[in-house]
């Protein structure tokens, strides 16, 4: 039996209601992060210039808001403290090497999908060189925000750790296996080849190819270790190349200068590994 033209004009606006409201609040939803990046940026930049002006202890929360034009709640619901206010994209980094990790293509080496996700951090601090120049400045002389900043880095190498564990075979962490060991010295490898490479930019004032050096920083550490890590959560075992089982204590240590050269630093650490 037909419907009435009211009744079907109610049913049609009824079936395609989810279809036309689904993409205004996607689009609403992206632009709400759009504005709280924003005015993350804001108070961050309001915070580096009155660090600068005033001092980063004599400097209040309610200055920085003044200055960024916002009320103190309104900093309260971006950072949780002052010294957070001068990493305001640490976060949405973090979101975005993991999404790098995530969607890897199956056929490519663990470790170069590594230092394809922590290219994304030398990106967030070179797509304002003089800002990311200013904050290096700060945290050599803060020890507060310098604490921070070792706290963000240790994140991405948590991040990376896990994803290179997770290309191993969980039932092969044994006693005498050490792959775990390869794991965490390997991710630890590359974030301090890329923070030598950013600190060694940042002195030069943010000038320089620092895509150059970053990709060579990387073939270091892919020579050094990429050879004894899997590409496969499954993959088959490498054997040693003398045919004997390897075996250790798990704990590797090694000592090298804070200023020496990344070359050195790699070959400190193979060094070590060798002496198990």
């Amino acid at each position: 039996m037909p419907q009435p033209a009211d009744a079907r004009r109610r049913t049609a606006r009824t079936s395609s209601a989810p279809t036309t409201s689904d993409a205004p609040e996607s689009a609403a939803g992206s632009r709400a992060a759009a504005q709280r990046l924003k005015m993350r940026r804001e108070l961050a930049a309001a915070a580096m210039e009155l660090f600068a002006t005033k001092g980063y202890e004599a400097t209040t929360v309610d200055e920085i808001a003044a200055a960024a034009g916002v009320a103190r709640r309104t900093f309260f619901r971006h950072f949780r403290s002052k010294e957070e206010a001068i990493f305001p994209d640490h976060d949405d980094t973090l979101v975005r090497a993991e999404a790098v990790l995530n969607a890897a293509p199956a056929h490519e080496h663990p470790l170069d999908t590594v230092c394809r996700g922590i290219k994304e951090v030398m990106k967030m601090y070179a797509a304002s060189p003089a800002v990311s120049v200013e904050r290096y400045r700060l945290t050599r002389e803060v020890p507060t925000l310098r604490e921070r900043e070792i706290a963000s880095v240790a994140r991405y190498e948590r991040l990376f750790t896990r994803y290179l564990l997770g290309h191993f075979d969980e039932r092969d962490h044994h006693d005498g296996n050490d792959d775990p060991l390869l794991a965490e010295v390997a991710a630890s490898a590359v974030v301090t080849a890329h923070n030598h490479v950013l600190r060694r930019w940042l002195r030069a004032g943010g000038r320089g190819d620092v895509e150059t050096q970053l990709d060579h920083a990387f073939a270091i550490v892919r020579e050094t270790f990429g050879s004894n890590i899997g590409a496969g959560r499954a993959g088959a075992e490498q054997a040693p190349a003398d045919g004997q089982p390897r075996s250790g204590d798990g704990v590797l240590v090694a000592v090298a200068r804070t200023d020496a050269p990344l070359p050195e630093v790699m070959r400190t650490i193979e060094e070590a590994l060798r002496r198990r």
